[in-house]
This record gives structure tokens, sequence and C-alpha cells, in this order.
């Protein structure tokens, strides 16, 4: 490895360790009823896995036969053994993993990654025919993602105190082109139901109408779920 390349791996290392590993609550929910509706089974791979806190859930769940990881993070010290963990640089591919993966899950990684095409076309490689890509990233068409965009002049997840943690906003036509570009079935979209306010991201719009103001406008969150051609 180059002098330069090194560096490189450092620096994206520690923008890893910026970003703490983890998603919140709603985003690993929302993600678990993805996979409840669509019944996934089989061999998984947490994709951006961090510090283990959704691998830790999905072991939990005890539908898997296999579960594996991925992240640039060493394997934490009370998952060694319990799952495959893959520790590398997610902006370079995944080898000797071809077709061997029913889902594959990526909560909040692809606005990490410096090239979101050649990760989605990574995720197509590693998915046997019919297997499911579940993708969640910030919500840049919510409301308070537009009002810091009008205002600020950035997304909301994506200013200085996000950088260099968040470096792609991605929106749903963004998603519609990525995915069919490598070769899955057109995503479809779901949301966390969980978003802050513009100017006040401690209180929710869920919580001020009784839960009545939901989907695209009023998530932080979006998931885009996709189907590998069988």
């Amino acid at each position: 490895m180059s002098k330069g390349d090194y560096g490189i791996l450092q620096n994206r290392r520690r923008a890893a360790e910026l970003s703490g590993g983890i998603s919140s609550d709603p985003i690993y929910s929302a993600i678990q009823r993805v996979i409840a509706d669509r019944d996934l089974r089989g061999k998984i791979l947490d994709y951006g896995a961090g510090v283990g806190q959704f691998v830790r859930r999905l072991l939990s769940l005890q539908r898997f036969e296999q579960i594996a990881a991925a992240d640039i993070l060493p394997v934490p010290a009370d998952l060694v053994g319990k799952v495959e963990w893959i520790a590398q640089d997610l902006n370079l591919p995944i080898l000797n993993h071809d077709e061997i993966f029913d889902a594959v899950i990526a909560a909040e990684v692809v606005e990490h990654l410096e090239n979101p095409r050649a990760m989605m076309r990574d995720l197509f490689r590693v998915l046997r025919p019919g297997g499911t890509a579940i993708i969640s990233t910030p919500n840049n068409e919510s409301w308070r993602a537009i009002f810091s965009l009008l205002i600020r002049g950035h997304y909301v997840a994506f200013g200085d105190t996000s950088y260099p943690a968040h470096i792609v906003a991605l929106l749903r036509k963004d998603f519609d082109r990525i995915f069919q570009e490598a070769q899955f079935h057109a995503p479809e979209f779901q949301y966390t139901d969980e978003g802050g306010l513009p100017g006040k991201p401690d209180v929710t719009w869920q919580a001020v109408t009784f839960g009545l103001l939901r989907g695209l406008r009023f998530s932080d969150n979006i998931i885009a779920v996709a189907t590998k051609p069988r």
C-alpha cells in the first residue's frame, strides 16, 4: 500500500469513527419491519455494520441461517465467532462473496461512501438472484431537510457537523436511477415515520400531531428496498 493509499484509508477510518458506528432505533425498527413484511430468511449481510448494533438485533431475531457483517471498523469482541466479520474499506468491492446472500442491509451507509453506484453494483453482485437490498439514508426530501437547504444552503444531515462522515446526499430519483443502473428492479420506498421539526430536531412531527403526520415529508430517514431479478 502506497503512502497516499494509506492516508486515504486512515481518513476513511476516522470518518467511520466520527459517525459512531451506530444508527437510531427508529431506523433499525423500520428495517426490521421490512424484514418481517417480506419474510426475509437465509443468509444476510449487514453492510456497514459499524460497532455491530444491528447485527445484535439480527441475532436476536433467530430467523437467519447465517449472518455476516462488513465494515472498516474491527469486529466487536462480543461478536467474535458469532458472525462472519468482513473487515475492509467499503469503498472497495467485497471479494469472494459472489451471489451468496439472500438479503443485504445497508443502514445509513451509502451517504458515507464516495461512489453510491459502485456500492449498488457490489450489492447486486453479492446477492443471490431474487435477493433483497435494503438501504436507509437521511431523507433529503423531508420538510426539515428542504428548509435547511433553502436557509443554510445544505441538507440538514450534510452540514459541517456531519462532515466528513456524510459526503453523499441522495434523493428518491437518485435511488431509482442507481438501483436500475445496477440491474435491480425499481425500488420501493418506506419511511421511519419519525422526524424532527425544522429548527427543533428534538421535537417530532409525530409528537405534536399525535402520529398523524407521517411519510416522506415528516421522516428524517428513508428506506429504499429493491430485489435482484431471478
